[in-house]
């Protein structure tokens, strides 16, 4: 059974909207900080609502990290859209892509999403297309102003945020993101032309990926062909 509802759900009045998000964003830190079995009192308890509150929204934890799947690629995508919109610089809007994911906790969240969660659920294939598209319109773009290396893919992308944005071990939630933002800036500089190395095998396109539940994959491809 999907896990989203095929029935129209009624419209949250405006103190329900702001507890679901604030149910949402905190259960994104505890599942960072915990892993899949982060205590769904604690969730409540840091976002300030009562346990009934959580189950109202969220019948059951998986439930729970559905929506917190949903609620990281869709903060994801409107950013990235907003600065494909705002940004005259090519490069800077996937930059603020690419740096927005170390802020929504991605590489966390990757490993623990996957394993009770239908990936053909009706809104995951949809929320995956909108980042595959809103990915792959950053990539041509940058491609197409001559700063983003010709070698890279949308897939690239999408690997190298997932692996560097991994929480480390012992280190504190603000010098984490820190960290994580680092390294991406460092990924960063070695995506722009001219190209100071010849990379390995080919650009890694979005249809090479084979991850389907991970924030930020696309739809299940074929390998490598």
């Amino acid at each position: 059974m999907s896990t989203s509802s095929t029935t129209a759900r009624p419209r949250l009045r405006a103190d329900a909207v702001r507890n679901r998000e604030r149910i949402l964003a905190a259960a994104r830190e505890a599942l960072v900080e915990y892993g899949a079995d982060a205590p769904l009192d604690e969730i409540a308890r840091r976002a300030g609502v009562g346990n009934a509150t959580l189950y109202r929204h969220f019948p059951d934890r998986k439930s729970l990290l559905f929506h917190v799947l949903l609620y990281v690629n869709q903060r994801i995508i409107e950013r990235a859209r907003q600065a494909l919109e705002t940004e005259h610089d090519p490069f800077e809007a996937l930059r603020r892509m690419v740096l927005d994911s170390a802020d929504e906790r991605v590489g966390a969240l990757c490993p623990m999403l996957g394993s009770d969660i239908d990936p053909e659920d009706p809104q995951l294939v949809a929320s995956r297309g909108h980042m595959q598209r809103v990915t792959q319109k950053l990539v041509d773009r940058a491609h197409e102003s001559g700063q983003l290396r010709r070698d890279i893919g949308a897939g690239d992308l999408l690997v190298a945020i997932a692996r560097l944005t991994l929480p480390m071990p012992g280190v504190r939630h603000q010098g984490d993101v820190l960290l994580s933002r680092r390294h991406l800036q460092v990924f960063l500089d070695g995506l722009r032309t001219p190209a100071r190395s010849e990379l390995p095998g080919r650009a890694t396109s979005l249809e090479d990926l084979k991850t389907e539940i991970c924030p930020l994959s696309p739809p299940s491809g074929r390998g490598r062909r």
